[in-house]
């Protein structure tokens, strides 16, 4: 499955401007940098995982709604995986990365 970070930057832009919220606001609230978020809607800059997890909890959805155009509205198993990340390091966070990757992968 390969992303297309252009339209993963419309849908996060899409749903900001949904709920009125400027990029600095939603940049403070996601405790990213200055700028970024203009960067990742314009599709120049990709994401990681963590920062589409904090971005979807700032804009209230889950990741789906990002990366696949879908989103479970009022969901709280998301949060609880969102929650579990937050104090993860960089090299857990990739082996978890890994894992989803392989996870959409498999024929469950």
């Amino acid at each position: 499955m390969t992303l297309d970070y252009l339209e993963i930057g419309k849908r996060i832009s899409r749903r900001r401007h949904q709920l009125k919220m400027t990029q600095a606001a939603v940049e403070e609230k996601a405790g990213i940098g200055y700028k970024y978020l203009s960067n990742v809607e314009r599709g120049i800059s990709i994401p990681s995982t963590e920062v589409v997890m904090r971005l979807a909890m700032a804009l209230d959805t889950t990741p789906d709604e990002f990366l696949v155009g879908t989103a479970i509205h009022n969901d709280e198993p998301w949060r609880t995986v969102a929650d579990q990340l937050r104090p993860l390091s960089r090299k857990q966070l990739r082996l978890v990365s890994s894992f989803i990757d392989w996870m959409q992968n498999e024929e469950l």
